[in-house]
Formats: structure tokens, sequence, C-alpha cells
């Protein structure tokens, strides 16, 4: 992979990552219309996960800090059986919510091989269908989303919920981002909260998420691709920093329906090329 290549694919990745577009949507059209899906493939989507979680872990850096802090409190709370479920702060009970809704991704788990071949197969029509089902999504958390609850008041309910959209997520085309807020609007969460305990539920998902491909990459691969490595994880990570402070801002002011239009938009166009390879039996590439 070139170092073009890698700073494309690094703000592909840290725009539509946080963004509710749906960043594995956008990846496998971008492989699918250039080809881009072979060498160094693995390795670059450990390294753009990296950048997306070093994104998170800046822009939600005093809120992490307080939920570490937390957590060790908690922890010897628990082995000196001190821990209450009634009396937990608001950072405590985030953290317990946070573990909840990490739970049916277990579930979905068990489907991942059909999930990573939804994105890999030359077929586009699942992705633009993917693209559509996020669209209405994100109306429908415009017109039902009017909460005011904190996310340090989030019940199990509310967490499973968000929880289960989250594994829904891992359908190429789907937002995770995108299903996470929406579900948190939908359960009743303040629009700012919802947007913070999508991006911090993110972290052990996009950490689990680079983890697991790592074992799929291998060390010649690194040292033949290190500088484009290192440019993908400094833009992914700068790209990803940038989404993360819109839409916080779009969110916040009621500007979520932007979302909503580009990616029904987007959804229409890929089932129209999708139709028009299939029939044509023909592969539309670019460059």
């Amino acid at each position: 992979m070139s170092i073009i290549e890698a700073i494309l694919q690094g703000i592909l990745q840290g725009l539509t990552e946080f963004l509710p577009v749906s960043s594995s949507g956008h990846l496998s059209l971008f492989q699918h219309f250039t080809g881009l899906d072979g060498e160094g493939a693995v390795t670059m989507t450990i390294v753009f996960h990296l950048g997306t979680l070093a994104a998170v872990f800046i822009a939600f850096w005093d809120k992490i800090k307080k939920l570490i802090f937390e957590a060790f409190r908690m922890l010897k709370d628990i082995f000196t059986g001190k821990f209450k479920w009634k009396t937990m702060n608001p950072e405590r009970r985030m953290i317990m919510m946070i573990i909840v809704s990490i739970l049916p991704l277990f579930g979905f788990y068990i489907f991942r091989d059909f999930f990573e071949r939804l994105s890999s197969d030359s077929d586009i029509i699942v992705e633009g269908v993917a693209f559509l089902y996020t669209s209405a999504l994100l109306f429908m958390s415009m017109k039902y989303g009017k909460g005011c609850r904190t996310a340090g008041e989030t019940t199990v309910p509310a967490a499973l919920t968000i929880g289960v959209f989250q594994g829904i997520a891992l359908v190429p085309g789907i937002s995770r981002s995108g299903s996470t807020i929406s579900a948190a609007l939908f359960t009743g969460m303040k629009r700012e909260d919802a947007v913070e305990y999508s991006f911090i539920l993110g972290i052990p998902v996009i950490l689990a998420g680079a983890v697991v491909k790592l074992g799929e990459a291998s060390s010649a691969e690194i040292s033949a691709n290190f500088v484009p490595l290192l440019v993908g994880f400094v833009v992914s990570a700068i790209a990803g920093y940038f989404a993360i402070r819109l839409i916080k801002m779009l969110v916040v002011n009621d500007k979520f329906h932007v979302f909503a239009w580009y990616t029904l938009a987007l959804g229409i166009a890929v089932i129209g090329l999708g139709l028009y390879e299939k029939l044509g039996g023909v592969r539309i590439l670019i460059g």
C-alpha cells in the first residue's frame, strides 16, 4: 500500500468511524470500486482502529479519566465487599451500563464470518440496503429522541437496547455510532450524553476489533508497510478527532438530519450501481 492510499483510507476511516454513515460500508465501497482490498488490508485495518481509538481518548479524556479512576475504586469495593448496586454514583453506573451494552455483542459474534463475507463479496446491494436502514434509524431518532436522562442514569434495559443496536451494526453499511446514538436517544438519553455514551462504548469495541485482526497480521507485512502504516494511524486519528467534534456539534444543535439524508442518497445510489453491475455482468473500477 502506498502513502497516498494510506492517507485516503485513513481519512475515510477516521471520518466514517464516528460520523453516523458507517465506516465498514464506506471502506467496503472504497475497496470494491478501487480494487485495493488485497496486500496490507488486515494490518491497515488494525492501524485505522488504533488511530480512531486515539481520537476518542483525546476528545473525551476528561470523562475517560474519571471513569478509569472510578473503575479502580469500584474494583476495590467489590473485593472488600462494599460494592452496592443501588448506591452507585453516575460514573460507576455508566461503567456498569457500558459493560451491559457490550454483552449482546457476544451473541452477534457467533455470526462474525457471515458479516465479514458481506463486506468482502462483490455484491454491494447489501451495503446499499444497510445505508437505507441507517438513514431510517437517523430520521426516527430525530423525531423520537427528546429525552432528558444522563448517561450516568442509564438503566439495564436501556443499556441492553443500545447493545443490540450496536450488534446489528456489524452489517457493513449500518453505522455503529448512528445505531448506538439513535438507540440511546430512543431510550430517553440527552443528546450530548448519547454522543458521549456511544463513543466511550466504542473504546472496548474498537480495541476488540483490533485484537481480533491482530492474529491475522504478519510481521513481514508490518515491516514492508511501516511508513504507510504510521501515516494511516496519524491521519485516521486526526480525521477521527474532527469527526467527533463535528458530530457533537450537529447532534446537540439538532442537525442529525444531514447524515440521514446523506445515507438515504448513498443507499439509493449504491443499490442502483449494484443492480447495474449484477444485471450487466460488469464491475465498476475507479483508477
